[in-house]
């Protein structure tokens, strides 16, 4: 812009400015000040004064960009042709003389040159800028010259561009990677990736691993061979194979999709199937042999439409062998799957014997399957029954009728280290087996009798250090069938060796014991097969000895009866004495068989009181049972009265109630209805009413049948008093309430008066049942006055007046007892009064409140409880005071 002197018009408001500038030419103070003044004149005269400024000082970084924005905001809105652009470009130009250091400058110049559409000449003031500042400020620069490449169709220079970028920040390898494939440029794009891969110091600015740009790639170059036409693409990939092992399957795949979109059909169908070959898991085979069979079946489809319906000689030929490789490819399925177990595992028995019957019926296959199998397990580290895999390989000659090839084959097997000594046993057992169904017996024994020989040198069964071959004649599996063979094959005398050597080696089991026993007895050697079971008996400790007692003690008593009673009952005794509970049920009862077929009835009674006490908790209810039965036969039903009380006393609450209510029930039918009320009442101590209705109900039944009113009456009051004593919590609690009311009395009514919540509720629930206790107590009848007691009914159903009605039916079986004969009764009674000890037992009813009674002491017994009195005392006194008669 030329300046002319005459075009300069100061105006009176400027004098002032203009004087300061004489004074201070060089202050960028003062011409800001004055800009800052004139900015509301017009557009010509303030470029006069950034103008004039600028000649003053032309190296004003300050200025010239001020100048330089108003002039790019002049031009805003204005079409890129008007000359003024062309304008604004010379006065950058002219600033870049003074301010090529400056970033901003440049970039803004870029930025109004790119506004401009003007191509060629915004790159060559990039490549100026980028040439002009430091290489520190070109990350200023690249982004706006990337941005503006990438603008526009110029694809050439938009690469050269990126390349030249690349070389200062190769991180960003990516971006370009992403330009390329948009542009169309894939085989630039594949060797960036293949580059990206390959450096080790590259990393991912979007985070992503090497194995993701490595699948990045082989996707990019199977999908598009021909554009990117690499010469090592397989390389590429096979190298890729050897990296990633996780993702060999996708790899494989995409090798046979770049030869597929190639049209190199039979290599891909090569790539495939050493994919099938090579791939080591499941995951990965299905992907490949998905993949293979989807490319079959497309292309055969795609070559039946070329076809179409009409085909000749050569075009059926094709198909039917297409269609033959088609299926012969799913044929192969589960022998390929099988392949891919055995490369993960080569010493898994359980897949080579699959892979044995995937080759049914194919002989040769078979034999060179089991073969490689034998050779290829080591079996240190094999998976499965190693042993197992020998045997079939000889059953398989076996049932071919090759019995000499089985032989070699058994031979062999028995040669290998197995790591367990059952595994070579099994070996040696099964070709024992194997000769026995040939008929050829003989054979079998010597077989066994070689297996079973002593090495040597004496070695320890569980010392893995040495071979299982040394190891094995200790091998119970190996005897036991030794013993078999001996028994149904040998002699008497070498059967009874081999088991005695059985015992010799101590390798004997409870079940070896009791065949040696019963093979003793069978050849009518008795008293050696009892021989043969106390040698068990000494080998074996409780619980693994009971299968023996159990069969000498059956065995002896079925041998012996009664001729040997002594003998029997010391061997019984030596068998109970260590006995655990668990175990002595069926041994008692056996010995009290004994005792009532070839013994004493008492002695019989003796052992099943022992039984009692020696069975566990849970079955000592059974045996009750049982000893009651017996007792009842031997000596009748009074004898058993004694056993219902030890019963009851030794019995648990569920079991004790079971044997009070066949107490009672007995007492019934012998016409002791006193006995066996007070047998109710001692039981009802230990029955809720709201558990055990059942009980109750018989109980009410009775009275019903033989009491009277005062007998229910009695029954009712024990009901309440049962209710109470399992109620005691919650009668603590609401004593504990009412005490803690009691103490600050009117408290609670004066804060909240009227209040009905679930503390006050509870607390008159209490009184309520208190009162109900007393008002219950105040109705007993007094035994001197014989005052007749009245009820206050509310209602009156059927139910209760048959009860009444019964109440004053006169009993017929009710015993006459005279109140003038209390001492002869005292004296008559004395034998059923085996203990008159005071009421101590929580089971008894004396007390005046029962609640209070929570338990029964075990030692008590209900002698004391079924003595009654003949005084004519309505309330059913069980005991008698120590100090007074009754």
């Amino acid at each position: 812009m030329i300046m002319d002197a005459s075009s300069i018009i100061i105006e009176a408001d400027d004098v002032q400015y203009e004087e300061e500038l004489l004074r201070n030419p060089f202050s960028v103070k003062h011409w800001q000040r004055y800009i800052e003044h004139k900015k509301d004149a017009a557009p010509e005269k303030l470029n006069i004064i950034y103008e004039r400024a600028l000649l003053q000082m032309p190296g004003s970084y300050k200025l010239w960009h001020l100048y330089l924005r108003l002039r790019m905001e002049q031009v805003k809105g204005r079409c890129v042709t008007d000359p003024e652009f062309e304008s604004v470009n010379n006065t950058f130009e002219r600033a870049l003389v003074f301010m090529h250091k400056m970033p901003r400058i440049w970039i803004d110049y870029c930025r109004f040159l790119m506004n401009q559409r003007k191509i060629t000449r915004t790159r060559k003031t990039f490549d100026r800028a980028l040439c002009a500042l430091p290489i520190t400020q070109h990350n200023r620069i690249w982004p706006l010259y990337l941005k503006f490449v990438m603008l526009y169709n110029i694809p050439e220079t938009a690469v050269r561009v990126w390349r030249r970028y690349l070389k200062l920040c190769p991180e960003d390898t990516e971006d370009y990677i992403s330009y390329l494939m948009s542009i169309g440029r894939l085989e630039e794009a594949a060797k960036r990736y293949e580059w990206c891969v390959n450096t080790d110091s590259f990393t991912s600015k979007y985070g992503k691993s090497k194995h993701q740009l490595w699948s990045e790639l082989c996707e990019l170059i199977s999908k598009n061979p021909q554009e990117t036409s690499l010469k090592n693409a397989e390389a590429i990939i096979r190298h890729g194979l050897q990296r990633y092992t996780d993702q060999v399957g996708m790899l494989w795949n995409s090798l046979a999709e770049y030869y597929i979109i190639s049209a190199l059909f039979e290599r891909a169908r090569d790539v495939y199937e050493e994919g099938l070959r090579s791939v080591m898991t499941v995951r990965d085979f299905t992907q490949v042999f998905d993949a293979y069979a989807q490319f079959e079946e497309l292309t055969l489809k795609k070559r039946m439409e070329e076809v179409g319906i009409e085909v000749d000689v050569e075009e059926e030929t094709e198909l039917e062998l297409r269609l033959a490789r088609y299926e012969d490819l799913m044929q192969r399925r589960p022998l390929l799957l099988n392949s891919v177990m055995l490369r993960q595992n080569p010493h898994n028995v359980l897949e080579w014997q699959k892979r044995v019957t995937l080759y049914e019926g194919k002989p040769k296959m078979i034999v060179a399957t089991y073969m490689e199998a034998v050779k290829t397990i080591d079996p240190k580290q094999a998976t499965g029954k190693l042993f197992s895999l020998w045997v079939n390989f000889a059953k398989f000659y076996e049932e071919n009728n090759q019995i000499v090839d089985a032989r070699i084959i058994f031979e062999r097997a028995t040669e290998v280290l197995y790591v367990k000594v059952d595994d070579l046993a099994s070996v040696w057992c099964e070709w024992a087996e194997m000769e026995i169904r040939h008929g050829n017996e003989e054979e079998a024994l010597k077989l066994m009798k070689r297996a079973t020989a002593p090495p040597p040198q004496k070695v320890a069964y569980n010392d893995e250090s040495e071979p299982v071959q040394r190891r094995v004649y200790k091998s119970l599996k190996l005897w036991s069938m030794y013993a078999d063979l001996e028994e149904c094959l040998g002699t008497f005398k070498s059967c009874k060796a081999v088991y005695d050597r059985i015992i010799d080696l101590r390798i004997a089991t409870p079940q070896i014991i009791i065949n040696y026993g019963m093979f003793l007895q069978e050849n009518s050697y008795f008293e050696e097969a009892f021989k043969a079971y106390e040698k068990g008996i000494s080998l074996f400790k409780w619980p693994y000895v009971y299968d023996i007692w159990n069969t000498y003690l059956t065995k002896f008593l079925e041998r012996y009866k009664g001729t040997k009673i002594e003998r029997a009952r010391d061997l019984f005794e030596q068998c109970l004495e260590k006995c655990p509970p668990n175990y002595a049920r069926n041994l008692f009862l056996l010995y009290a068989k004994m005792e009532e077929e070839h013994g004493l009835a008492r002695h019989a009674m003796q052992v099943y009181s022992r039984a009692t006490k020696a069975v566990p908790p849970e079955e000592k209810l059974s045996i009750y049972n049982i000893y009651l039965q017996h007792a009842q036969q031997i000596y009748g039903v009074t004898k058993t009265r004694e056993i219902y009380q030890e019963a009851i006393d030794d019995l648990p609450d569920e079991g004790c109630r079971e044997m009070c209510l066949r107490f009672a029930e007995m007492e019934r039918k012998l016409g002791e209805i006193d006995r066996a009320r007070e047998i109710y009442a001692y039981c009802s101590q230990i029955c809720d009413p709201r558990i055990t209705p059942e009980f109750w109900a018989k109980w009410t039944d009775f009275e019903v049948a033989h009491g009277n009113e005062d007998t229910m009456k009695e029954l009712l009051r024990i009901k309440r008093s049962m209710q109470a004593k399992y109620n005691t919590q919650v009668n603590m609690m609401s004593a504990q309430m009412l005490a803690s009311a009691g103490s600050v009395a009117g408290t609670v009514s004066d804060l909240a008066p009227g209040a009905k919540d679930g503390m006050r509720m509870l607390e008159a629930r209490a009184v309520a049942m208190n009162k109900e206790e007393q008002m219950s107590t105040s109705v007993a009848p007094s035994a001197a006055g014989g005052s007749k007691i009245m009820f206050v009914r509310g209602s009156t159903t059927k139910r209760d007046d048959e009860v009444a009605d019964t109440a004053r039916t006169a009993n017929p079986d009710e015993i006459d007892l005279d109140d003038d004969d209390d001492d002869d009764d005292d004296s008559e009674n004395s034998e059923f009064l085996l203990d008159t000890q005071p009421c101590r037992d929580s089971r008894q009813r004396k007390s005046t409140n029962p609640v209070f009674h929570t338990s029964r002491p075990p030692t008590t017994t209900l002698t004391s409880k079924l003595f009654f009195t003949t005084d004519g005392n309505p309330s059913g006194q069980v005991c008698a005071p120590t100090n007074s008669k009754p």
